[in-house]
């Protein structure tokens, strides 16, 4: 907030930074602006102007054999995965965050690695260790996959939840005579909660939106991103539009749900 003593430099500079970021808000938000309108076209390609609005894209995807079950393959292994990387990823953290151990920092890199290392290589390796145990061709790799890069955005969320958690609490209810499940389940989790929930959220983000992993292990289970990638590859179907604006919705419905849903949790903790 400006006070009125700034100097001018000062103040071109704060106009400056705000006209860039704008600038770089409208260059990345610009690729979802420009979609949007297309879904709702009535021509067969993507062009402007528009011959016309219609919604018949949205029509071809709901009615269509090739669409749905690629949502509901993408539904299945997103939730299954969710699953497993929230339950191993805050066992992960609760490890790291209780003990100290040499070699602390080296187990933790390793165990957030599949966020930094590039995705096609954890695909290829990933494919070369399934493929001799047949787990190449269904939803158990694909799942199996998804895990391993879905839980270090649980782990770091977890940890960053449990770095503000006060360890007092658990030495008092084990004082009560507690069990560790119980001070787990009573004192712990609750606290926790927030970040536990943010990280399932991104969880299932980066499962739901994967598709260089789902080109390797996917096979006749076609997920939604692979259905699309192979979309855009074989014809320019307008139905893609259609698909990426309800993907869009769908990920700004869940984000404003967590949000308010985080909210009321810290609210509930304090």
């Amino acid at each position: 907030m400006r006070t009125g003593t700034e100097t001018i430099g000062q103040q071109v500079a704060g106009i400056g930074l705000a006209v860039m970021t704008g600038a770089i808000l409208a260059f990345l938000v610009a690729p979802i602006l420009i979609i949007v309108p297309l879904s709702f076209s009535s021509g067969s390609f993507f062009y402007y102007p528009m011959p016309g609005f219609s919604l018949r894209w949205y029509q071809d995807f709901f009615a269509s054999s090739f669409w749905l079950p690629s949502v509901r393959n993408s539904l299945i292994v997103g939730t299954a995965a969710t699953i497993l990387a929230t339950g191993l990823g805050t066992l992960a953290a609760l490890g790291l965050w209780r003990t100290r151990f040499p070699g602390q920092g080296l187990l933790l890199a390793l165990l957030i690695s599949p966020m930094v290392v590039p995705v096609v290589i954890i695909a290829v390796g990933v494919y070369f260790a399934f493929a001799p145990v047949g787990l190449t061709d269904g939803y158990a790799g694909l799942i199996l996959a998804h895990t391993t890069l879905a839980a270090p955005f649980v782990v770091v969320t977890v940890l960053a939840t449990l770095s503000a958690f006060d360890r007092t609490l658990l030495r008092a209810a084990a004082s009560l005579g507690a069990p560790p499940l119980t001070t787990f389940r009573r004192v712990t989790l609750p606290l926790i909660l927030p970040g536990v929930v943010s990280g399932a959220v991104f969880a299932f983000a980066a499962s739901f939106d994967e598709v260089v992993v789902a080109l390797f292990l996917a096979g006749a289970n076609m997920t939604l991103p692979k259905k699309m990638f192979d979309n855009i590859l074989m014809e320019i179907d307008p139905t893609i539009a259609s698909v990426s604006v309800i993907q869009i919705l769908l990920v700004t419905i869940v984000m404003v749900l967590i949000g308010r849903f985080g909210r009321g949790l810290r609210d509930s903790a304090r």
